[in-house]
């Protein structure tokens, strides 16, 4: 019997609720294909360092380091600062846990509805990989002269060809294992950001002579764009740096349902990782049993896939589809049909009957 040890970061607003949710589905999944998970639960977010002024403790980073796999609902408070609660804890983990790929599946799941005119399943089906340790987010830069007339503020995109080659590398695997299209698509800059993109660019296509099998293309960030709501079916997996990641992938969510239904994780391929709802806490819904879990329970299913449990991740995969097509009327919260926790009981009962 497999055994795992995962960390449990319910978080802030409705992160409890959605999180109580995903660990229903990651249990019946684990009792149904024989899994044995220790679940490890950590209060940090915003009630605690109002309480103490903790963000994340030595001790707590230092046993997080040591698991698998975590499961995040969300960070964010309304009575803490912008900024305070995502860098300290959010970023301090990437970090330090050396989180360098950002995975996010676009995928639009039968029965969803999309904005895209024309467009269903076949059409949305595809993968971002960010670079998520370096570019502008690694907070280097600084003011000069500030509260003057003069103020200048200077913020750096640091890119390091380790860090983009690791990126690149994994991106390639990636899309070979995915084995849908092996089409591999950078997207950047290079007109106008000519130092950095120029590096992902040769890096790009020097990684690329080593796998043959994989075709590769170019676009610019905005092309991009334009192309993911025209034309989405023109991507398979796009590789990018941190900054535009972050950017196309909130894109990508609008196109495949919407917050409700998109997960991504933050892992160190091979060690650990991260997975979430990449929705924010929703404070206005907390303790009302109105908010959209399945985006959490999908964060555990890629949890499940990449701890290489592929047949008890499908089994939540399934099990999240057949609740989509026949029991829920809308991913809005409030206009489900059911409540959280009726979703998260339904979906574990669709798992134990697969």
């Amino acid at each position: 019997m497999s055994e795992y040890e995962i960390g449990v970061i319910p978080g802030d607003g409705t992160g409890p609720e959605v999180t109580a949710e995903a660990v229903k589905a990651l249990r019946a999944a684990a009792e149904v294909g024989g899994l044995k998970v220790r679940l490890a639960e950590y209060d940090l977010g915003g009630e605690r360092y109002l309480r103490n002024g903790e963000l994340v403790p030595d001790s707590v980073l230092s046993e997080l380091k040591g698991m698998k796999a975590i499961l995040l609902g969300a960070i964010g408070h309304p009575g803490v600062k912008p900024g305070i609660l995502e860098q300290g804890i959010l970023l301090k983990l990437r970090f330090a846990l050396d989180l360098y790929i950002n995975l996010r599946p676009v995928v639009l799941y039968p029965g969803v509805y999309t904005p895209l005119r024309d467009k269903g399943p076949d059409d949305i089906d595809f993968v971002v990989i960010r670079e998520n340790t370096e570019g502008l987010y690694t907070g280097s830069g600084g003011f000069l002269k500030k509260g003057t007339p003069d103020e200048i503020a200077v913020q750096e995109s640091i890119n390091t060809r380790k860090g983009i080659e690791r990126c690149v590398r994994y991106a390639y695997e990636y899309c070979r294992k995915r084995n849908r299209r092996k089409k591999l698509t950078l997207c950047g800059k290079t007109n106008v950001l000519t130092y950095a993109f120029d590096l992902w660019e040769r890096v790009f296509y020097d990684v690329g002579r080593e796998f043959p099998d994989i075709q590769t293309d170019y676009a610019h960030v905005d092309a991009t764009c334009m192309w993911m709501i025209k034309n989405p079916e023109y991507f398979d997996v796009i590789v990018t740096d941190n900054m535009f990641g972050d950017i196309i992938t909130d894109l990508g969510a609008m196109i495949q349902g919407g917050m409700g239904i998109a997960a991504g994780g933050n892992i160190r391929p091979g060690v650990t990782g991260f997975f979430e709802p990449i929705g924010g806490s929703a404070p206005k819904y907390t303790g009302q049993n109105k908010i959209n879990p399945l985006a959490a329970i999908c964060s555990a299913q890629m949890l499940l896939e990449f701890l290489g449990e592929e047949k008890a991740a499908s089994r939540i995969l399934a099990a999240v589809k057949k609740a989509l097509q026949n029991d829920i009327r809308s991913l809005d919260a409030g206009r489900m049909g059911l409540g959280t926790r009726e979703i998260g009981d339904l979906v574990a009962g669709y798992i134990r009957k697969c």
